[in-house]
């Protein structure tokens, strides 16, 4: 579908939603010459709504800020229709170069990782070099507000992109001290924030050499990235290989594939997909695998979307045990349609399922083999420990 029809077509769904199934039904059921009027008529109302705000509202409001709204407007609209869709939504130009830049695997911000807690949004790892080790914030320490506004029950996700931002711009955090406990307000500018995507190391439990492997995230190349991580931990006498996927948010469909076929052999099902519009999909392994070391993986209520991928892949193929918490439980996937104005709309536009056929919004996601959170109140990682652990115990056995 063009840019313009998706945005047609989008005007049309609120619209008729809007006016209790006009005339009895949506507009496709219509005959083409009245369907053809229907939308012009619907898309010449939003003009001539917006030209009657600028024209007349009490204060000043650009065409730009409307447009951006009314686009805003309609992707909102589409996800209270639909429960199961927290995903669709609308970027403007600005929004849409920070996305792409994620997905690239760098981004602007201040440079934390962040899972969520009780309190707010509590600081996992600080990159180095980065505005947020600049400006003194350490682990341990939780974001409570953004520009003001109290983070309370918000997920990860959402909190995240409210502080990412333009190069340059500034954002204003409010911050609890990890040990102290006192909160602050900080404001720090955004910059350029590259970070290492996969990082792996080794450590003796029980005897075993066991490999540690963090994947942070699945943007462009991620795969190549983890199978160096993996090849690094083997170098180093590996016999196991934990995986640690928390707090990671997912991205790329393929990267996900191409990450099972680190561990799995060829022609394994890693996903399986069905669209009204793209039609029913099964991705399999293409390729040798890297490495036939077990592993475990290791998830949290933020380990979602590829990530789930590729945790239900290991799990359903090779068996692999799943420790941790319940992930986030998606099961939709999107894809961005560019528009006109140099924004895109990221549309849900079909549903994937495990190995086995389970979609995980319907399950409430991955639930763990071996269940373990973390205390909030210790440094320590007992959900990491608890992991490592299982894994001596199946290479012991």
């Amino acid at each position: 579908m063009s840019a313009r029809g998706a945005v047609a077509c989008a005007v049309a769904l609120v619209a008729v939603a809007a006016a209790g199934l006009w005339l009895g039904g949506h507009p496709n059921t219509l005959p083409q010459p009245l369907r053809d009027a229907f939308v012009e008529e619907t898309g010449g109302l939003t003009a001539e709504a917006a030209e009657a705000i600028e024209g007349s509202y009490y204060r000043s409001v650009g065409g730009e800020e409307l447009g951006n709204a009314s686009l805003q407007g309609m992707v909102k609209r589409l996800r209270q229709s639909h429960e199961e869709d927290r995903y669709s939504e609308y970027f403007s130009p600005e929004a849409l170069a920070g996305f792409n830049e994620e997905i690239e695997g760098h981004f602007s911000g201040i440079g934390v990782e962040i899972k969520r807690v009780k309190a707010g949004s509590e600081i996992v790892k600080v990159f180095r070099g980065s505005p947020a080790e600049e400006a003194g914030l350490e682990a341990g320490d939780t974001l409570v507000s953004v520009e003001g506004k109290p983070i309370g029950r918000r997920d990860s996700a959402e909190v995240r992109d409210e502080v990412v931002g333009p190069e340059g711009t500034q954002v204003t955090l409010g911050v609890r001290d990890g040990r102290s406990g006192k909160t602050k307000e900080l404001t720090i500018t955004r910059a350029q924030v590259s970070f290492p995507n996969v990082s792996g190391s080794t450590e003796k439990v029980k005897g075993k050499t066991l490999g540690y492997v963090r994947m942070l995230s699945f943007s462009e190349a991620a795969h190549a990235q983890l199978a160096r991580g993996v090849e690094k931990v083997e170098r180093e006498g590996a016999e196991g290989i934990v995986l640690d996927l928390r707090h990671n948010p997912g991205g790329l469909l393929g990267e996900a594939v191409f990450s099972a076929n680190v561990f799995l052999p060829q022609g394994e099902v890693v996903v399986r997909t069905r669209s009204r519009t793209q039609g029913n999909s099964v991705h399999e392994t293409p390729g040798d695998p890297r490495s036939d070391l077990p592993v475990v993986v290791l998830i949290d209520g933020g380990t979602a979307s590829a990530a789930e991928i590729l945790t239900a892949a290991l799990a359903d193929d090779a068996g692999s045990t799943v420790v941790g918490t319940r992930s986030y439980g998606k099961g939709l996937f999107q894809e961005e349609q560019n528009l006109a104005n140099g924004g895109a709309l990221k549309l849900s536009v079909g549903e994937f399922f495990t190995p086995e056929g389970v979609n995980l919004a319907k399950s409430h996601g991955i639930h763990p083999d071996v269940k373990v959170a973390d205390d909030p109140k210790t440094k320590a990682d007992e959900a990491r420990e608890r992991a490592l652990g299982v894994l001596a115990g199946q290479i012991g056995g």
